[in-house]
């Protein structure tokens, strides 16, 4: 669970261009009964300073990246495993681990995508339809959503209430870097997306190696 402290109040970040950070200090990090790494972070946004606390657990230990020849893998044994409570991103090839990478999400990293602009990671199976060049985040992995169960559970959440009627599903969700200096915010797991899977860039670069459209994605909350 990650617990925020805003000192300031935020605007609305828009779904096509995500706004960061900056000037990201570190104002205190302990470990609780737990062992999750509590930290105290101070950073500007919009022109406002922000102070938020996060809890996250410590980073499982998996730096042997052994090479891998991509050409001969095949894409329908490969899995890309996104868990948001442990902010990691895995790639599973023949049920084996064979990456892993920190990561980071929405605001509120537990919540289910259900509408545009609710700043949420959807969960839930889905594929990845292409890979493509970013100038902000180094590589942009778009996801295909929403696909049907996305539909599903908008649909469901309007008739029950949950969300205004007029709300539309939102689009353009996948999983990229970080601006150049943006690395602390996935290190320290400040949640700033508008709802895709962030990685630092150098972790993207690595990580879209592996990938084809096609690859199955699955995240979990």
């Amino acid at each position: 669970m990650v617990l925020l402290v805003l000192v300031a109040t935020t605007s609305a970040w828009s779904q096509t261009q995500e706004k960061t950070p900056q000037k990201i200090t570190l104002l205190e990090e302990h470990k609780d009964a737990n062992g999750n790494i509590v930290r105290k972070v101070q950073f500007f946004k919009d022109g406002m300073r922000v102070t938020q606390t996060t809890v996250s657990p410590p980073m499982p230990s998996f730096k042997d990246r052994k090479p891998f020849n991509v050409d001969t893998m095949n894409k329908d044994s490969l899995l890309v495993y996104v868990d948001k409570t442990n902010y990691l991103v895995a790639l599973l090839y023949k049920r084996r681990r064979i990456r892993q990478y920190r990561a980071v999400f929405g605001p509120d990293r537990l919540k289910d995508k259900t509408y545009e602009g609710d700043r949420a990671t959807p969960e839930g199976w889905f594929k990845i339809l292409s890979v493509n060049d970013n100038s902000n985040w180094g590589k942009f992995i778009l996801l295909n959503y929403p696909n049907d169960e996305s539909y599903k559970k908008h649909k469901d959440a309007k008739s029950k209430g949950l969300i205004p009627p007029s709300v539309g599903i939102g689009s353009a969700i996948g999983i990229h870097g970080t601006y150049p200096t943006g690395a602390k915010m996935v290190e320290m797991g400040l949640g700033w997306t508008d709802g895709c899977v962030s990685m630092t860039t150098e972790d993207i670069m690595d990580f879209y190696k592996f990938i084809r459209p096609g690859v199955r994605v699955y995240i979990k909350k």
